[in-house]
């Protein structure tokens, strides 16, 4: 028999029906979750990305512990090998890290061997995950030797090298490298490589002898395609300290490099040289001595010491091949900048077809943040070739942190040519020096330049004041006028120095240094940075 439900019943029991439904549905949802709650308690969460902070925390525990030198890192056949056959240890170019996916820069890598005695490890940052490069001798091509067989497969590299398009969009130029030591080198879109730059100097030029802490580990950042800066981390180590630095690396027409670093003592050292730089000078055209009979007029990478202090204050100081080691330091608390520079870069000045001194570039130190007390010091060693660098500028600090406890020293080095960044109104182009009236006399002829020098009215008058600031010599003449060719300023002097004494004259080399400095005032103002020499007849 058909019964008929009335429509209030129908809507009743299609309630029930969708209640019963959803309380299945929250019941399965809820032991979902349960599950998946479950399984994330189980599961590790992911690590953190990799960043300097982790450098920072490596150098803090690796300077807790004793110092444990290299060894067995390269096999003797390495290490015995002579310049020839190292050289001809070539990187195979179309093995490049990052070439293959076509990323804006590109690494390439050095075979150890030869000088450098010790292999550096290489990691890869990709998002925040870190994983090690292996650097194998499939990577090279060894030309000519026929030790290839007692290579380990695992060989390892020495240092690196970076490259970007930075002349051009089709090829990718080397303008970054990084091998022996804490050195580093750099170049902008038109420089040949000139001077170099150091993480850190520990005594320099002292009786005991000088310390090179080393990069013992580097991280590598992956670059995004559209990246115009690179970045890397790398920990420093030595018998003295530990250190984190990180470097992000803008290539160009000037290549920036911004640098922070922290510092871990393992004991005191006599000298801490903080953002160093080492360059060579072989002879200029303040120099009356040549080292060797030679075409061209002048061999250097650098001419001269820039600092930047406090006070507002630019100081040059031309760099020399003295005849005995000099060192000088100059009081700069709270420095601004400093840096070796090449104001000279026209070539009829050095005639070098191969070396083009004219295009080797400068390095401009600028502190991020106040470094507090301290002091720059310029090194000049004797040398007779130009194949060393006898030139070495560093600040330092005047009180250095407690063993284990961080210092942190963050700058921007900027890779340069003078025309682009310049100092003062009026700035140093070229120092000279010859013999007076008689052999206790002698003439200085500097010149000077600026575009504020430049634009000054035909009347006026600058005034050169020079001064004499060591005992036995005075100043005899000051001559201050325009030069006419250059359209810059031309200051001229005459001091003399009185006779040696009769240790002086066995002794010639135990007589200091007279120290001169000179500056161009416009009336009550000091136009232009000082000019500071130390003179040794």
């Amino acid at each position: 028999m058909a019964h008929e439900i009335s429509s209030a019943t129908f809507g009743r029991i299609l309630a029930i029906i969708l209640l019963l439904l959803c309380v299945n549905a929250g019941i399965q949802a809820e032991a979902g979750s349960a599950k998946k709650e479950a399984a994330a308690k189980k599961a590790p969460p992911p690590p953190p990305a990799f960043t300097f902070l982790n450098v920072i925390e490596k150098a803090k525990a690796l300077a807790a512990a004793p110092y444990r030198a290299p060894q067995g890192m390269v096999p003797p056949v390495l290490l015995n090998a002579t310049y020839d056959q190292w050289r001809d240890i070539r990187f195979q170019t179309d093995k490049s890290l990052w070439r293959a996916e076509k990323l804006p820069f590109e690494v390439q890598f050095f075979h150890p061997g030869l000088y450098y005695d010790r292999t550096v490890a290489i990691n890869i940052v990709d998002e925040g995950k870190v994983s090690r490069y292996p650097v194998t001798k499939g990577l090279f091509n060894y030309g000519k030797n026929t030790f290839t067989d007692e290579i380990p497969d695992d060989v390892g590299a020495a240092g690196f090298r970076f490259h970007a398009p930075i002349k051009t969009k089709d090829y990718y130029d080397e303008f970054l490298v990084f091998l022996g030591a804490s050195y580093l080198r750099a170049v902008a879109r038109d420089h040949h490589y000139g001077l170099s730059a150091r993480a850190i100097a520990v005594d320099t030029a002292t009786p005991t002898g000088e310390e090179f802490p080393w990069f013992r580990e580097f991280w590598l950042v992956k670059p995004k395609p559209k990246d115009t800066t690179v970045s890397l981390y790398a920990l420093l180590d030595s018998p003295s300290l530990t250190g984190a630095y990180s470097f992000r690396v803008t290539p160009g027409v000037e290549t920036i490099i911004d640098v922070q670093s922290v510092l871990f003592l393992r004991k005191n050292v006599q000298k801490l040289g903080i953002a160093p730089l080492t360059s060579m000078f072989l002879f200029g055209e303040n120099s009356n001595r040549k080292p060797r009979e030679d075409y061209r007029p002048e061999v250097h990478d650098s001419d001269g010491l820039l600092i930047h202090f406090d006070s507002g204050e630019w100081l040059w100081r031309p760099l020399q091949n003295p005849r005995t080691l000099q060192v000088n330091t100059f009081n700069a608390p709270d420095i601004r900048g400093f840096g070796l520079l090449q104001r000279d870069t026209k070539f009829q000045n050095y005639e070098d077809l191969e070396a083009r001194y004219e295009n080797r570039p400068s390095v401009w130190i600028e502190p991020k943040g106040n470094w507090g007390p301290g002091k720059v010091e310029l090194i000049q060693i004797p040398s007779t070739e130009e194949i060393h660098d006898n030139i070495v500028s560093f600040w330092m600090p005047d009180q250095q942190p407690p063993p284990g406890e961080p210092v942190r020293y963050d700058y921007t080095m900027r890779w340069f040519t003078p025309s682009i960044k310049t100092s003062p109104p009026g700035y140093v182009t070229a120092t000279r020096i010859a013999r007076g009236k008689d052999d206790k006399n002698w003439v200085f002829v500097l010149d000077w330049d600026g575009e504020a020098i430049r634009k000054l009215k035909e009347d006026t008058k600058l005034e050169g004041v020079v001064t004499v600031m060591s005992e036995g010599a005075r100043l005899v003449q000051v001559q201050t006028y325009r030069n006419t060719v250059t359209g810059g300023w031309r200051l001229s002097f005459e001091i003399t120095i009185d006779p040696e004494t009769a240790i002086g004259k066995v002794l010639p080399d135990r007589r200091p240094p007279v120290e001169l400095r000179a500056f161009l005032k416009n009336g009550p103002d000091f136009f232009t940075e000082t000019w500071s020499y130390a003179f040794k007849p």
